[in-house]
């Protein structure tokens, strides 16, 4: 079973409409031969969280590859969910 660690930020504006910001983290980047002036990466594809509790450092930590959220690519989606308002025909 995979874990996958998913953001959600809700804003509401003073309109109608309202937006969600997903972040998920994918595949590692971190460098593993920069001491030497090489490039090697784990081949860590996606973040998985550690079993730690939800605010810790120990859940900030890849339970696949041992590196930090931070080497882990962000993708960030947010979504809109824009509503008119209804007409009762006036």
């Amino acid at each position: 079973m995979r874990k996958r660690q998913v953001v959600l930020r809700r804003t509401e504006e003073a309109s109608a409409a309202s937006s969600f910001t997903v972040v998920r983290y994918g595949e590692c980047q971190k460098n593993h031969a920069a001491a030497v002036g090489g490039y090697a990466v784990d081949g860590c594809r996606e973040f998985m969280a550690s079993n730690g509790e939800e605010g810790t450092t120990a859940a900030l930590t890849c339970a696949a590859c041992g590196c930090h959220r931070n080497f882990h690519r962000r993708e960030v989606e947010t979504v809109c969910e824009c509503f008119s308002p209804s007409s009762n025909g006036a």
